[in-house]
């Protein structure tokens, strides 16, 4: 029965892992639920009633009340670009009083291969969205997730949420409204394919490496916008970024070893470590928005879970 049981669940383990990280905005957070939603679902395995609902629906609705604890207790996670206005690139840096922030999700946890994965919409990851998503309520996240990116019906979805198809439909109502107007300050972004995206960031890494900023302005939107959490600082435009990125130069230096990851279902972006002593300390992690014109958003980490989350080492030797 236990061996049975375990193969019967194993294949919606990835697909949890995303529907988690969508609720939560955490890779640490969400891969832990997904964690305890398996032990729960085994503890509970007696008492499945497959007459009354498909195993998926069923671990769905374990997963749910997990992530809206979870969300009682740490509530939503910003990024600094939903919180204030813009900031001055040549300003001093602000620490945020936030203790969680948005985090990326690396794509190394979406299994290649695994069963699930043709379920993943991974559009649906995007920072972008993810980041969209921190404007709604728990259940408002919920009911949008479960009904717009995971297609259940809305009795299913009542039945994961534990309420009524009248609540979910009025959740889901208020959601699609507030993701509207989230979204239309955001201007839905075209993306050009992999392949394309990462011609565009690896530009950018030479640039990076070359401390050239004017190489760096060309492969910007006009309308490009950097953030860094933990810093609540942000900058809009490419005249800005560009400023800001002569500071970077000038106080941290011009020797940096850059590494590629991908994240949010396939958003490229690097890890870049700096001269330090006899090597190169991790500085940051930074994932990339491309659109056909160029790069429209620089999304910059500084944070030990997300550096843990990527398997990142702290220091790197120099290159031969």
């Amino acid at each position: 029965m236990t061996e049975g049981f375990d193969r019967r669940i194993e294949p919606f383990r990835t697909e949890l892992l995303a529907y988690c990280y969508r609720m939560l905005g955490s890779a640490h957070d969400a891969e832990d639920l997904v964690q305890d939603t398996y032990l729960r679902a085994w503890r509970a395995r007696e008492q499945y009633d497959e007459t009354r609902s498909s195993l998926r629906t069923w671990l769905y609705r374990i997963a749910t009340n997990a992530c809206l604890t979870a969300l009682d207790v740490h509530g939503r996670r910003p990024l600094p670009s939903g919180l204030v206005a813009a900031s001055d690139p040549l300003g001093p840096l602000v620490q945020g009083e936030h203790a969680a922030w948005l985090q990326p999700l690396p794509d190394s946890l979406l299994v290649a291969g695994d069963p699930a994965g043709a379920v993943i919409d991974r559009s649906s990851l995007r920072l972008a969205f993810a980041a969209a998503l921190q404007h709604l309520s728990a259940r408002q996240r919920g009911a949008l997730i479960l009904r717009d990116v995971l297609s259940f019906s809305a009795s299913e979805a009542a039945d994961i949420l534990g309420t009524t198809v009248v609540s979910v439909n009025s959740s889901l109502q208020r959601a699609r409204t507030r993701l509207k107007e989230v979204e239309a300050r955001q201007e839905g972004v075209v993306e050009p394919s992999a392949a394309e995206q990462r011609v565009w960031v690896d530009r950018y890494m030479r640039a990076f490496e070359l401390a050239d900023v004017e190489g760096l302005k060309r492969l910007l939107t006009e309308d490009v916008v950097m953030e860094m959490p933990p810093m609540l600082n942000w900058f809009a435009g490419r005249g800005n970024y560009g400023l800001f990125m002569e500071w970077v130069f000038e106080a941290a230096g011009k020797d940096w070893i850059l590494q590629e990851i991908t994240a949010n279902g396939g958003q490229p972006g690097f890890a870049a470590y700096v001269r330090s002593g006899d090597g190169y300390g991790l500085h940051t992690l930074q994932v990339f928005t491309v659109t056909a014109e160029g790069i429209s958003r620089n999304s910059v980490f500084q944070d030990p879970d997300v550096f843990a989350a990527f398997g990142l080492p702290q220091r790197l030797e120099p290159r031969p």
